[in-house]
């Protein structure tokens, strides 16, 4: 194709097809692919969080994979410094950027930016993250919906750096993250770029979710993984631990639970996971065209359609 867009956005839940769609717009338009998922950011967890292999990395530049230490607390905040630079090189190389991912607030910044939210001073950060050791994530999260309603109803109560920002946030400013994100500003992106959301129906995306658990674990790359990450000794609040399946394969080694349920636990939660990102792209990104095919070759060519016409 002769032109393109200024870049494109892929969104979708896990294991709804976004990365073999990018791979296939990137290499049709010489785009470059920029991940917008947080898990995917870590290092070590290449496999449980479904990062492009090398075949896929030899096919077009891909940028922001694997390029955190599990140990790093990695924000929003930081994604966007780390996009921003990469969004420089991909067009300073002539490229167009095809960002891609399942992490709502990453394409949130890209479009509307982030607030100039103040500084957390580092006791009051150190004091909620005792707190939630001592008292839990559900206590934090019920005093959350109390200082920020509309944060809370947003956040799942099993989120627990999310839930700690938003405490962060109205302790030390005395406004809530609601507020400050009212005031988001110096957006990534400011040209029109042309947005894709992949919603197929559930029942397809859930067995797409099982089926690729059970690839995960056939040639014991996964476990591999788990032996790397526990050799780290993270804390329990470190991000890279909440990875889909992390907990029930560590739970498998370190206390001899039984694989069976353990991958039965994973694909339940894997489901769940992407039943939330379903609910939370309807609501926060409603514009969105959605294109919600099964067949991938039927999805490429629906998509290619919309982009040609566009």
């Amino acid at each position: 194709m002769s032109s393109a867009p200024s870049a494109f956005l892929i969104a979708g839940p896990t294991a709804s097809g976004k990365s073999a769609l990018a791979l296939a717009i990137a290499e049709a338009f010489n785009g470059a692919i920029i991940n917008a998922d947080s898990m995917q950011v870590y290092d070590t967890l290449r496999v449980l969080t479904a990062r492009p292999d090398e075949a896929d990395l030899a096919r077009v530049p891909h940028y922001l994979y694997g390029h955190v230490a599990p140990q790093a607390d990695y924000s929003v905040g930081h994604w966007v410094t780390d996009a921003r630079a990469a969004l420089a090189q991909v067009r300073a190389d002539g490229q167009v950027p095809v960002f891609t991912g399942g992490t709502g607030l990453y394409f949130r910044a890209l479009l509307h930016g982030l607030a100039d939210i103040p500084d957390i001073p580092a006791a009051l950060r150190e004091g909620l993250r005792q707190r939630l050791e001592d008292e839990g994530v559900h206590t934090l999260h019920a005093e959350l919906e109390a200082r920020d309603p509309k944060l809370a109803a947003r956040l799942h109560p099993n989120d627990p750096q999310r839930i700690l920002r938003g405490l962060e946030v109205v302790e030390a400013t005395g406004r809530t993250l609601s507020d400050w994100q009212g005031d988001a500003q110096n957006p990534l992106l400011s040209e029109p770029a042309t947005c894709l959301m992949l919603a197929p129906a559930r029942d397809w995306l859930y067995a797409r979710c099982d089926a690729r658990f059970q690839t995960m674990l056939a040639d014991g790359a996964a476990q591999a993984e788990i032996a790397a990450l526990s050799a780290l000794y993270l804390p329990p609040q470190a991000m890279a631990l909440k990875a889909l399946g992390v907990a029930e394969l560590q739970a498998v080694a370190d206390d001899g639970m039984d694989v069976e349920a353990a991958i039965a636990q994973a694909q339940m939660h894997t489901r769940r996971y992407a039943k939330r990102q379903m609910t939370w792209f309807r609501n926060q990104m409603s514009d969105w065209p959605r294109f919600t095919e099964q067949d991938y070759e039927d999805n490429f060519a629906n998509i290619f359609s919309f982009i040609s016409k566009k």
